[in-house]
Protein backbone atom coordinates (compact mmCIF):
# COMPACT_ATOMS: atom_id res chain seq x y z
CA UNK A 1 0.00 0.00 0.00
CA UNK A 2 1.05 3.31 -0.94
CA UNK A 3 1.61 6.42 1.10
CA UNK A 4 -1.29 8.08 -0.66
CA UNK A 5 -4.03 5.01 -0.25
CA UNK A 6 -2.52 5.10 3.68
CA UNK A 7 -3.10 8.80 4.09
CA UNK A 8 -6.51 8.60 1.64
CA UNK A 9 -7.91 5.85 3.70
CA UNK A 10 -6.66 7.45 7.08
CA UNK A 11 -8.76 10.75 5.01
CA UNK A 12 -11.77 8.88 5.21
CA UNK A 13 -11.62 7.38 8.62
CA UNK A 14 -11.61 10.86 10.27
CA UNK A 15 -14.61 11.97 7.88
CA UNK A 16 -16.44 9.11 9.26
CA UNK A 17 -15.33 9.53 12.66
CA UNK A 18 -16.19 13.20 12.14
CA UNK A 19 -19.47 12.35 10.56
CA UNK A 20 -20.00 10.10 13.74
CA UNK A 21 -18.95 12.77 16.30
CA UNK A 22 -21.37 15.73 14.44
CA UNK A 23 -24.41 12.96 14.63
CA UNK A 24 -23.83 12.06 18.09
CA UNK A 25 -23.70 15.76 18.91
CA UNK A 26 -27.04 15.95 17.36
CA UNK A 27 -28.70 13.33 19.13
CA UNK A 28 -26.91 14.45 22.53
CA UNK A 29 -28.51 18.22 21.69
CA UNK A 30 -31.93 16.68 20.94
CA UNK A 31 -31.87 14.46 24.03
CA UNK A 32 -31.16 17.85 26.53
CA UNK A 33 -34.11 19.71 24.55
CA UNK A 34 -36.34 16.82 25.58
CA UNK A 35 -35.43 16.84 28.80
CA UNK A 36 -35.70 20.93 29.57
CA UNK A 37 -39.55 20.26 27.69
CA UNK A 38 -39.99 17.17 29.94
CA UNK A 39 -38.89 19.21 32.82
CA UNK A 40 -41.13 22.25 31.65
CA UNK A 41 -43.96 19.91 31.24
CA UNK A 42 -43.22 18.49 34.66
CA UNK A 43 -43.58 21.65 36.29
CA UNK A 44 -46.46 22.61 34.70
CA UNK A 45 -47.70 19.40 35.89
CA UNK A 46 -46.79 20.21 39.63
CA UNK A 47 -48.57 23.60 39.17
CA UNK A 48 -51.46 22.04 38.34
CA UNK A 49 -51.70 19.48 40.90
CA UNK A 50 -50.93 22.00 43.43
CA UNK A 51 -53.84 24.33 41.85
CA UNK A 52 -56.59 20.90 41.85
CA UNK A 53 -55.57 20.23 45.38
CA UNK A 54 -56.48 23.76 46.80
CA UNK A 55 -59.80 23.61 44.49
CA UNK A 56 -60.57 20.17 45.87
CA UNK A 57 -59.58 21.58 49.71
CA UNK A 58 -61.83 24.54 48.99
CA UNK A 59 -64.38 22.25 47.71
CA UNK A 60 -64.18 19.94 50.91
CA UNK A 61 -64.74 23.17 53.61
CA UNK A 62 -67.74 24.40 50.93
CA UNK A 63 -69.31 20.59 51.17
CA UNK A 64 -68.71 20.56 55.17
CA UNK A 65 -70.42 23.78 55.43
CA UNK A 66 -73.11 23.08 53.26
CA UNK A 67 -73.51 19.63 55.04
CA UNK A 68 -73.86 21.64 58.16
CA UNK A 69 -76.09 24.22 57.02
CA UNK A 70 -78.39 21.08 55.77
CA UNK A 71 -78.04 19.56 58.73
CA UNK A 72 -79.18 22.82 60.86
CA UNK A 73 -81.76 23.64 58.04
CA UNK A 74 -83.10 19.46 58.88
CA UNK A 75 -83.53 20.68 62.64
CA UNK A 76 -85.12 23.83 62.12
CA UNK A 77 -87.35 21.69 59.59
CA UNK A 78 -88.44 19.17 62.53
CA UNK A 79 -89.08 21.69 64.65
CA UNK A 80 -91.26 23.57 62.59
CA UNK A 81 -93.04 20.42 62.17
CA UNK A 82 -93.03 19.76 65.76
CA UNK A 83 -94.77 23.15 66.65
CA UNK A 84 -97.08 23.07 64.00
CA UNK A 85 -98.47 19.25 64.96
CA UNK A 86 -98.58 20.23 68.47
CA UNK A 87 -100.70 23.47 67.00
CA UNK A 88 -102.84 21.08 65.23
CA UNK A 89 -102.94 18.92 68.11
CA UNK A 90 -103.96 21.40 70.53
CA UNK A 91 -106.82 22.17 68.41
CA UNK A 92 -108.46 19.20 68.80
Amino acid sequence: MSETDSVAIASRRLALALDALEAAAERRGDTDRNEEALATQNQALGNDRARLASELDQAAARSRGLEAANRDAAQRVAQAIETINGVLTGED
